[in-house]
Formats: structure tokens, C-alpha cells, sequence
């Protein structure tokens, strides 16, 4: 009997016919990376990082904009979701991508790359309310669409929460104004102090044809907790957005923050730089906290102290009362009754934001959720025709790179609404995982780290802690990815075909099946390691 190889899928492992009687031929297909589905921002991550592997850098971030015009600063910010998805991670360690795609971007800056070119104009006009991650994605995309873009935005700089809720350890303001000045040099106008109070007046002074919605959540939260001062109770927004801007918050010797998310983290992290001793106040254990674990170990590393399962009571003068919390069978936290009291001068609330959205609350045919974000259809429409919404008012993950998605998406909605059209997406291709890969072709190797500024020398200044790769290091990182699913010329298929059936095509070209020649012993799927071909029915015999 013969054993069939069970590492091949199970509708490939029947017996193949060769010779006269062809049973199935090869056939070359590219499947989605399961890094490219996992990135909220729709990049080509493989295509790039094929790129770095041939040195060819320019060519990399050119593929990078096309889909997100700020590589520089996502290669710092991204949460890098990609990264868990990444098969490589199941063999050794996640290639790092957000590093490799940190070196891109700067190395943009340093070299001056312009953005591609835009298309000719269309004489359409669209306002983009908030120059923010959403705000800015779309207006980009737009313009190279041949759209007149202007931005209004409230605030005296561009960048909305990417300059105001991310201190400058983890994004130099000047990175973030590099990018923000490429995108006004590709034509887009930017209006500073700008706030949109009546959208339905400003759309018909400015002869705008369309409008995306991207005001973020600039409006912490409050909860009701008796304090007898209660100037010494601040947002953790309100906090990091005043020291954005260079003002000294008045703090007492010690803070507390109370909250379990990443603004928790960010703004113990800012206390800790601004001299002042904090402690951070959450209500569930660390398996449960929102924030990314990194966020919280770089936190710890610096110093910042963290009570777990435990909620306050009540804030007295330079202290505070918090009741003990315990997580019972159900999973739930309940309180216990147990009391305790902490020295803080002053406590900072990091319990989520809201957007503004009351300039929009009377605009005919505009509805919201419960929880104040905007209705959207699956074309990011409002229901008034030709207002789109995205970013932190549309339901959503609130993060940079998911809000830059929303921006892309949006533009290409907003710009065949102009056109008369439907944006219709691509239907989805096939995930590759980790089981069609031969493994057998890689060797292990270790992620490059980036390198960190030392923990004793980080809570000194605002200096950025995470230091980028070197040029080397960037290719090194590129050559680990397995290019899932897609060809990437290895000429394996080449060498292994018993009937010299397979033609090269050229460097980028891939390669083809001479079908004449071709016996469908499936030699080339067998050894092909990222399963960039398949074995189809053969439609009508050999040819």
C-alpha cells in the first residue's frame, strides 16, 4: 500500500495520473499572507519586504504609501497586529515588521522621497473634517485621485491624537510633521484653528461636492468619584495633550491613574518624565488590562507602580480610599468590602474617550449609536448622501492604523460617489497558513531587536526610547518572511520538474507551465515551500 504525504492538503493527496492521461495540472496562484489580512490598514506587507530583500528601498515604501502615507510614523505606533498573524512566528519569532517598515519611513525623510504623483483633477471637492490618522489617509488618497482636498481642523497643528494622546518618547514630533508636510505638498490644504461648527454651511461656503468625518476622541471620560477637591481630578486626555503643547501641568508629589488601557500607561509614563511618582489604579487583573502587554512592561520597567483588581472609593486630601476587588467564578470582578488608602495628590481619569460630535446632531439624515459614534453603511456613508464618516466616529478599534484604514476605504467610497459609481472591493483570496508551508526550505533565524534606551537614562527626558534598524538589520528582518502563498522565484519548481515543463519568465516575472511537456506528477507542488502553486482538475485532458 502506499502511504499518501499527509502535510498536503487533503483535497490534493489523491493519486495523480501522469503521462498520456493527465489528471491535474499546476497551476501558479498568489493566496493573502496572513500578515496583509491582519493590518487594519490594507497593506501590501509582503510586496514591500520582498522589496527590502532585493534592496531596493525606494521601490519598498513606494509600495508601502500606496496605502498608508505615514510608514514613519505606524513603524512607531502600530500595535502591529501583522506581527501576531505572521506564520514565521509559529517556527521561531514574528519577522518585525513594524521595524522594517520604521526604516522605510524614515529613511524617506532623510532621503526626501516625494509621494507618487496624483492622477489629473477631477474638479470635485471634498472637505475632510479633522486632520487626524483618518483624516489625513483620506484626504491623501483622495488627492492622488485628482480630488481639491481641504482639511479642517480645530487644533493648532495637524496630527489630532497622534500629536496629542502619543507623548513624543514614543513619536518625535518632528517625524509626525514630516509625513503631515509630504501630504500637503501633494496638494492637500490644511486649515489649523478651524472648527467645523454648522458642516451644513461650511460644505455649501466651500462648494464641496462631498465630506469625510474624522473628528477623534478628544473628550476623556468622567466618572463620579466624591473628592473634595475637585481640581485635583483630571482627564488623562486633558493631561497629555497640555503637556503636548509644552504646558507644565501643577501636580503634587505623587498621581494616580485610574485605568487599564493604553493611555493609562502613556500617562503614568508622562507623570514619570514630569518628576512626579505615579501609581495606576485598575479594576481587573493583568490577563484582563486593555493595554498591550508591552505597553504595560515598559510602564514597570520605568518604574510605574500598578494595583490590580482594585477601584476607587473616594479621593480625600492627598490620599485615596480604594475598595480590594476579586474575580469570581463567573469571571467577573466584584468588590470585597476590604478597604485600603493610597498617597495621591492628584488622579488622573484614563477611562476611555468620546468624539465631539454635536455640530452634527442637528444635519438631516446623520444617526448615531448609543454610544455617540456615527451610523455608517458598508460604503463609511452617513445617511445623509455624500457625507462619510470614519476614524474614531465610526465603530471601530481606536488605533492609528486602524483609523488610516478607515481613511483609504472612505476615499475610494467617497470617490465613486463623485464618479456616479459603486466601489465594489476585490472578493477575497485565500488565507495561506502555516500548514501549506514546506518548512523544510527555512533555517531558523532570530528577529533583529531594535534597541532600547537604557531605563535608567528614558524617564530623564522626552527623547524617543526605541532606537530603528540599521540598513543591514532591515534586510536581514525582510529575508525571514516566508512569502506565504506567493511566489517569490526560488526557481525550486525549475529544478525539480523531471520534464523541464516549467519556463522562466525573467527576474519579476515568475514563471509558466509548458503543458505539452507537463505530466502532472506534481514534482513542482510538492517541493514549491510557500504553496504558490496549485494542482486544479485538468479541464480536458493534455494538451
Amino acid at each position: 500500500m502506499i502511504e499518501k504525504d499527509l502535510t498536503l492538503p487533503p483535497d490534493l493527496t489523491s493519486d495523480r495520473a501522469t503521462g498520456p492521461v493527465r489528471m491535474r495540472r499546476p497551476v501558479y496562484l498568489d493566496l493573502l499572507p496572513p500578515c496583509n489580512n491582519a493590518c487594519p490598514a490594507g497593506e501590501n506587507i509582503q510586496g514591500w519586504l520582498a522589496k527590502v530583500v532585493e534592496g531596493d528601498d525606494r521601490a519598498a515604501w513606494e509600495i508601502l504609501v500606496h496605502d498608508n502615507p505615514m510608514p514613519a510614523v505606524h513603524g512607531r505606533v502600530c500595535y502591529h497586529t501583522c506581527e501576531s498573524s505572521c506564520n514565521r512566528g509559529k517556527m521561531d519569532s514574528p519577522v518585525s515588521i513594524h521595524a522594517v517598515e520604521r526604516y522605510l519611513g524614515d529613511l524617506a525623510i532623510e532621503e526626501k522621497w516625494p509621494l507618487p504623483p496624483t492622477e489629473p483633477s477631477t474638479g470635485k471637492r471634498v472637505l475632510v473634517v479633522g486632520a487626524g490618522s483618518a483624516g489625513l489617509s483620506c484626504a491623501y488618497q483622495l488627492a492622488r485621485m485628482g480630488h481639491e482636498v481641504e482639511i479642517f481642523e480645530a487644533g493648532p497643528v495637524a496630527g489630532g491624537m497622534m500629536h496629542f494622546g502619543i507623548p513624543a518618547y514614543r513619536l518625535p514630533r518632528e517625524i509626525l510633521a514630516a509625513e503631515v508636510d509630504r501630504i500637503e505638498a501633494l496638494g492637500v490644504k490644511i486649515n489649523l484653528n478651524r472648527k467645523v461648527n454648522d458642516l451644513k454651511e461650511e460644505m455649501r461656503n466651500g462648494k464641496f461636492d462631498a465630506a469625510f468625518l474624522a473628528v477623534g476622541a478628544h473628550l476623556g471620560k468622567r466618572t463620579d468619584i466624591p473628592s473634595c477637591d475637585a481640581e485635583k481630578i483630571l482627564d488623562a486626555v486633558s493631561f497629555l495633550k497640555s503637556v503636548a503643547m509644552g504646558e507644565q501641568p501643577k501636580l503634587g508629589r505623587k498621581v494616580a491613574i485610574y485605568g487599564g488601557g493604553n493611555t493609562a500607561m502613556d500617562a503614568a509614563r508622562v507623570a514619570k518624565r514630569l518628576g512626579v511618582e505615579p501609581l495606576i489604579i485598575y479594576r481587573r487583573d493583568r490577563d484582563h488590562m486593555p493595554a498591550h502587554a508591552f505597553e504595560a512592561d515598559d510602564a514597570l520597567d520605568e518604574g510605574v507602580k500598578i494595583h490590580w483588581l482594585r477601584t476607587i472609593k473616594s479621593m480625600e486630601a492627598g490620599s485615596l480610599v480604594i475598595e480590594v476587588m476579586a474575580i469570581g467564578e463567573d469571571g467577573r470582578v466584584h468588590p470585597t468590602g476590604e478597604t485600603e488608602t493610597l498617597d495621591a495628590d492628584d488622579l488622573i481619569l484614563a477611562i476611555g474617550q468620546d468624539t465631539d460630535t454635536s455640530f452634527l446632531r442637528n444635519y438631516e439624515g446623520i444617526l448615531f449609536h448609543s454610544d455617540g459614534v456615527i451610523v455608517v453603511d458598508e460604503h463609511m456613508m452617513t445617511g445623509c448622501p455624500g457625507i462619510f464618516a470614519g476614524g474614531d466616529m465610526a465603530p471601530s478599534e481606536r488605533t492609528v492604523t486602524m483609523a488610516v484604514g478607515h481613511g483609504k476605504k472612505a476615499a475610494r467610497n467617497v470617490d465613486k460617489y463623485l464618479r456616479g459609481e459603486a466601489y465594489e472591493p476585490k472578493p477575497d483570496k485565500t488565507i495561506a497558513t502555516m500548514d501549506q508551508l514546506r518548512l523544510w526550505f527555512f533555517t531558523d533565524a532570530a528577529a533583529r531587536i531594535q534597541r532600547h534606551v537604557p531605563v535608567v537614562e528614558r524617564t530623564a527626558s522626552f527623547g524617543e526610547v526605541v532606537h530603528g534598524l540599521s540598513h543591514d538589520e532591515a534586510r536581514f528582518e525582510a529575508r525571514r518572511c516566508f512569502s506565504c502563498g506567493n511566489c517569490f522565484e526560488c526557481d525550486g519548481c525549475y529544478g525539480a520538474c523531471p520534464e523541464n515543463a516549467i519556463i522562466k519568465l525573467g527576474h519579476g516575472n515568475r514563471y509558466k507551465v509548458d503543458f505539452s511537456l507537463c505530466t502532472g506528477c506534481g514534482t513542482c507542488f510538492d517541493q514549491c515551500p510557500v504553496h504558490a502553486i496549485s494542482l486544479t482538475p485538468e479541464p480536458s485532458g493534455v494538451e
